[in-house]
């Protein structure tokens, strides 16, 4: 009996915010490349092992401009945060995608209705958060309408 090839996962959707000062989406975009270090939130780290290559990722700039800037996505799953002797402390490695027409402020997410639970607003220390396709897509969409 032939059994039918089993359906890839479908894509997730995520936000993770790092410091400007510390690495900059033009930092990201000039190297073509961004490892997340330094998470050391144990449910950040679950949603690091969580993603899969080709996994879409927004790019919050944290503590200072407060804003979405940029689009991500996996280029390489979770593995041993080199920064750490500790294993369980993850990171990934991303590539960018795509530079958002303008940035999405903070204040900017937290007016918008449809936005309510979003984990950034809901849990804003974490540094790294699943969203749904429709919050992802409801911040895109915003990044291109003024």
């Amino acid at each position: 009996m032939n059994t039918p090839p089993a359906s890839p996962e479908p894509r997730r959707h995520w936000l993770v915010k790092f410091a400007p000062f510390r690495t900059s989406w033009t930092d990201i975009v000039r190297r073509g490349t961004f490892t997340l270090r330094g998470v050391r939130s144990a449910e950040a780290c679950r949603h690091l092992a969580a993603m899969q290559v080709g996994d879409k990722v927004l790019f919050y700039h944290s503590q200072q401009e407060r804003a979405v800037v940029g689009m991500l996505e996996v280029a390489r799953t979770a593995y041993p945060d080199p920064t750490s002797a500790d294993p369980r402390w993850l990171t990934c490695d991303f590539r960018p995608v795509q530079t958002l027409a303008h940035p999405v402020a903070l204040a900017e997410l937290r007016q918008d209705t449809q936005l309510a639970s979003l984990p950034l607003i809901r849990q804003p220390r974490l540094a790294v958060m699943p969203l749904t396709e429709a919050e992802f897509s409801r911040i895109v969409s915003s990044a291109v309408s003024e």
